[in-house]
């Protein structure tokens, strides 16, 4: 705070620079992701379950935070190789250095830039992330619950196939009015050995499914044997049961925040599947390791941006691209291992910090040395 006081017209005129550019890079980079994984998800599932457009526009928008906490170490990156490659070749560099100005000075508002956001994605990772997380997951298993309601019709049918082709289940429902359902019959082919036959008089829609009561559910075998007859007084028919298991195997606790995934740092296996909790495991550090890659990025990005006084072009954008490719292979490299508990999980999120932060600090000495 006393320095932020005490800024002088060199820190301001550099931060004015870094932040222009800053932001510029956080619209270009959650574009760039969103049109290659986002999205591109999103129309597979309006596809795959008929997702309503009006639900997948507010599914994109809960996942926005998750995005942004990805993409503000990458501009704060580009806008430091932007910004120190211009003023190398503006001969700005040059000038300061005559004045007695070295490259630490330089770079002094851009750590303190780094930082700042570092703690800015570790608040939105931990405060929104979660909730946006949790939120679009349950958005989207509403939408596929939802999507066969058929609001005011009378004696109608609905067919829920698998695999495209095959019939799981076969509805007929005589009315449905305030999405109450009257006098519905199921047949049940979801079990490869038997078929259920399932009637009853009421149902109604459910964040799980279809729920009907007081239900009549006859089995018979698949060579058409009687196999059982019961009464239920509430089932459940699950229509996300497909999208809920995908959504399952994606889990990597993005929908928890700090706090809540420190009890699985101690939880050896218990009731949770090993591949789960190593995931967990992973998510935990690398809530930590991210915010990190901030300060990791601008270590690697000030010594890179600054070019010989022959270059008389901007190599900025490269060298951005490069150190981004860079991390996210070595990221996915040890993410991947981490998950497959070949590593230890704070080696796994740390990885791509550690080793980009010794190549950085070794450049950033020789450069400072230097220049």
């Amino acid at each position: 705070m006393k320095y932020l006081k005490n800024l002088t017209t060199l820190d301001k005129y550099i931060l004015k620079q870094i932040i222009e550019v800053f932001f510029l890079g956080v619209v270009v980079f959650t574009s760039i992701i969103f049109a290659s994984d986002t999205f591109i998800s999103l129309i597979k599932q309006i596809s795959a379950y008929g997702m309503p457009l009006k639900i997948a526009v507010m599914i994109i928008i809960l996942n926005l935070p998750s995005v942004i906490v990805m993409t503000i170490p990458m501009s704060v990156l580009f806008s430091t190789v932007m910004v120190v490659n211009k003023l190398c070749l503006q001969s700005e560099i040059t000038v300061m250095k005559a004045c007695g100005i070295g490259i630490k000075r330089i770079a002094k508002p851009i750590f303190l830039f780094a930082v700042f956001m570092a703690f800015i994605t570790f608040f939105i990772n931990e405060t929104i992330v979660p909730v946006t997380a949790s939120q679009s997951k349950t958005l989207a298993l509403y939408a596929i619950v939802q999507r066969n309601i058929p609001e005011g019709k009378r004696n109608f049918s609905i067919k829920e196939l698998k695999n495209g082709n095959y019939l799981k289940r076969l509805f007929y429902v005589e009315k449905c009015e305030d999405r109450l359902f009257a006098n519905v019959s199921i047949l049940d082919m979801s079990d490869n050995d038997k078929i259920q036959i399932l009637q009853a008089k009421t149902g109604t829609s459910v964040l799980e499914g279809w729920q009907f009561d007081n239900a009549s559910v006859y089995t018979i075998s698949r060579q058409g044997k009687a196999l059982n007859t019961s009464w239920i007084e509430k089932t459940i028919v699950d229509f996300g049961s497909d999208i809920q298991n995908q959504l399952d195997k994606k889990n990597d606790g993005s929908d928890l925040n700090f706090v809540q995934l420190i009890p699985y740092l101690f939880n050896s296996d218990g009731d949770m599947k090993k591949d789960t909790l190593a995931k967990y495991k992973v998510r935990f550090w690398d809530k930590i390791a991210l915010p990190v890659t901030t300060v990791v990025f601008v270590l690697l990005g000030v010594p890179l941006a600054i070019t010989p006084p022959r270059v008389r072009h901007n190599r900025g954008f490269l060298f951005s691209i490069a150190i981004i490719f860079c991390y996210y292979i070595i990221r996915a490299f040890s993410i991947s291992l981490g998950y497959n508990s070949s590593i230890p999980a704070l080696l796994s999120a740390n990885m791509p910090n550690i080793i980009l932060g010794i190549s950085g600090y070794i450049l950033y000495k020789n450069k400072s040395e230097k220049v």
